[in-house]
């Protein structure tokens, strides 16, 4: 096996079985073995009256190191795709945001997140929300189909960074946003000097410093980069938002038709869709990855 799928196989296990904590009634966070959230990382981080919208199963499972809601100024009618969505908490944030005409996606690779977050929006009565199982390094929807890419705390924990931006870049329609929360170094520490202050599923050895966050999403194609520090999370090391946007100037990528799915993507169809092809319905799924359409 592997580094890299050591690694990534470390990550699923540990928050498969964070999910399965909240699931059976306890909690955790990204910090190692916690039950109970803290100041710097989990629910604590969301005012008290955003937590008390949703279900408390979304709200013990918070993992995250920010709250993306908070900088991502979503609009109504906008699509947003959460990366790494976990319990769900800001998927089912976003949908309120975006309102009846808009729609948010969360995307996770761990089975026992993707149920307890179905389980959640179905609590919620969220009907504008949709979760994929798949990769953050290779994202299961059409390019130039998303307005914002959200995130907290997970691009961290990615094995290829230089994907995942790609990946998001690719995705934004031309004049989409990020709104990303995660650890970010100091330019000074060295990958063995972020180890020594925490480990790679506890969001510290994994991250990438400013200097290199910067650099890696410019090389894939974003401007206007802004990543400001929010708090320390480790010595060196901080909780940070971070900003970019798509160029207006990008053409859209054309959808590329998903294996056994139509409307080029494996998700439900729009009611834009269904209005340019009466033909199309809406086909409900058994599986973590939603629902998805046909002729």
């Amino acid at each position: 096996m592997s580094e890299q799928t050591d690694l990534r196989e470390t990550v699923r296990a540990r928050y498969a079985a964070a999910a399965t904590a909240v699931a059976r009634g306890g909690g955790g966070c990204c910090g190692p073995d916690a039950v109970e959230v803290d100041e710097t990382f989990g629910a604590a981080l969301y005012p008290a009256a955003q937590r008390d919208e949703l279900p408390a199963e979304a709200v013990a499972a918070s993992l995250g190191c920010g709250n993306p809601i908070a900088v991502a100024e979503l609009r109504e009618g906008e699509r947003v795709l959460d990366l790494g969505s976990g319990g769900g908490i800001d998927v089912l944030l976003s949908a309120r945001r975006v309102g009846a005409t808009g729609k948010a996606y969360g995307l996770d690779m761990t089975d026992e997140m993707l149920a307890l977050a179905l389980s959640n929006a179905e609590k919620a009565g969220a009907t504008n929300v949709e979760f994929l199982k798949g990769d953050i390094e290779t994202i299961p929807l059409p390019g130039g189909t998303i307005d914002v890419v959200i995130s907290n705390c997970v691009v961290n924990l990615s094995v290829d960074k230089p994907a995942v931006f790609a990946e998001t870049f690719r995705v934004l329609r031309p004049g989409g946003r990020i709104g990303i929360s995660d650890v970010v170094a100091d330019d000074h520490l060295t990958p063995a000097e972020r180890a020594e202050r925490g480990s790679y599923v506890s969001c510290i050895a994994g991250a990438l410093t400013f200097t290199e966050y910067r650099e890696g999403l410019e090389a894939a194609g974003f401007t206007g980069v802004e990543i400001t520090p929010a708090f320390e999370a480790a010595d060196g090391m901080h909780g940070a938002i971070v900003r970019a946007v798509k160029p207006l100037t990008v053409e859209a990528t054309a959808p590329v038709q998903a294996e056994g799915a139509c409307c080029g993507v494996s998700a439900c169809c729009t009611s834009e869709e269904r209005s340019a092809d009466p033909g199309l319905t809406v086909v409900e799924a058994k599986t973590a990855s939603g629902c998805g359409c046909q002729n």
